[in-house]
């Protein structure tokens, strides 16, 4: 028998999404995120119980703004003092680990999963999950987008709206669309 659609997501391999097993992970996920979303800010702290239990590493006083929203939530890994502002989405089919002291603007949106590019393939569902690596220190400014199998390294900025396509180096700003370097 072969591998689960599960199997195949953390595997970086091509799977389809539809699936019962993954379809009650989502839910799971759901659940965490509309109670995060929901709770008085009071209630919630930093991050709601649900999403805090269901992340897979979150350091000392990372904060999550309201609203907020990822799939599966157990891909991400939060460091110490993160701060991830309102509307932020993780579309988190593959690990997203960001580093310590790393500051996301609103609306920043993570996107591991990519879907095929044979347009026969895309209709049957294929989607393939990449990991997004952001370093320590790291800004990332409001409207950003940040496309899957990217590392951006530490102390790195990313301008507001700029669309993350390729690996950034640690101390260098980059802008625009597709995102360039403007200074190191």
């Amino acid at each position: 028998m072969g591998a689960s659609k599960r199997e195949k997501m953390a595997a970086g391999e091509w799977y389809v999404c539809i699936d019962p097993e993954l379809d009650a992970l989502r839910t799971a996920a759901q659940e965490a995120v509309f109670e995060h979303n929901s709770l008085p800010p009071r209630q919630r702290g930093n991050i709601g119980p649900a999403l805090r239990q269901l992340f897979a590493a979150v350091g000392e006083n990372a904060r999550v703004e309201a609203p907020f929203y990822c799939p599966y939530g157990f891909n991400i890994s939060l460091g110490d003092g993160v701060f991830i502002n309102a509307g932020s989405v993780i579309l988190d089919t593959a690990p997203v680990r960001i580093g310590a002291g790393t500051l996301l603007g609103p609306a920043v949106q993570i996107y591991c999963a990519e879907h095929h590019k044979d347009a026969g393939k895309r209709r049957a569902g294929l989607e393939i999950a990449r990991a997004v690596t952001i370093g320590e220190g790291v800004w990332i400014g409001g409207g950003a987008i940040i496309l899957g199998g990217v590392t951006i390294g530490d102390e790195a900025i990313v301008g507001a709206g700029a669309v993350v396509t390729k690996d950034v180096p640690a101390g260098v700003t980059v802008v625009g669309n597709p995102a360039r370097v403007v200074r190191g």
